[in-house]
C-alpha cells in the first residue's frame, strides 16, 4: 500500500493550492481517503474525507466552504482543492486510507490505516 501526497508549497493568504494523493496497492473503491494536517505543538486535525464508492464527503468546520475534496477513480487519486487559504492553514498535510464495508461511510473520526509521507503547506500573511 502506498499513498503519495504532492502539491504543497508556499502561498499568500487568500491564495489557493491543490493537493494530490496518489494511491496504489489496494482496491481504491473499497476505501475512504482522508486528509489530515499536523502543526508542531497541536493535535492532528482531520480536514476532509471522501468515500470513493459513493463520493460522499465530509469536512471539518474549519475548512467548510473553502476546501473541496474530490477523487479521480481512473487515476486512483484524491485531490484537496484549498481556496481562501489562511495562515492558520499552515501545516503538514497527510492523506490516509480507511477500508469501508458496503454499509459504512467515510468519517474523520474513524481509524485510518495507511498514511502518506505528508506535504508542507505554508500560508504567509
Amino acid at each position: 500500500v502506498q499513498l503519495v501526497e504532492s502539491g504543497g508549497g508556499l502561498v499568500q493568504a487568500g491564495g489557493s493550492l491543490r493537493l494530490s494523493c496518489v494511491a496504489s496497492g489496494f482496491r481504491f473503491d473499497g476505501y475512504a481517503i482522508g486528509w489530515f494536517r499536523q502543526t508542531p505543538g497541536k493535535e492532528q486535525e482531520g480536514v476532509a474525507c471522501i468515500s470513493i464508492r459513493d463520493g460522499k464527503t465530509y469536512y471539518a468546520d474549519s475548512v467548510k466552504g473553502r476546501f473541496t475534496i474530490s477523487s479521480d477513480n481512473a487515476k486512483n487519486t484524491v485531490y484537496l482543492q484549498m481556496n481562501s487559504l489562511k495562515p492558520e492553514d499552515t501545516a503538514v498535510y497527510y492523506c490516509a486510507n480507511d477500508r469501508l464495508e458496503e454499509w459504512e461511510t467515510a468519517s474523520l473520526t474513524r481509524t485510518y490505516d495507511y498514511w502518506g509521507q505528508g506535504t508542507q503547506v505554508t500560508v504567509s500573511s
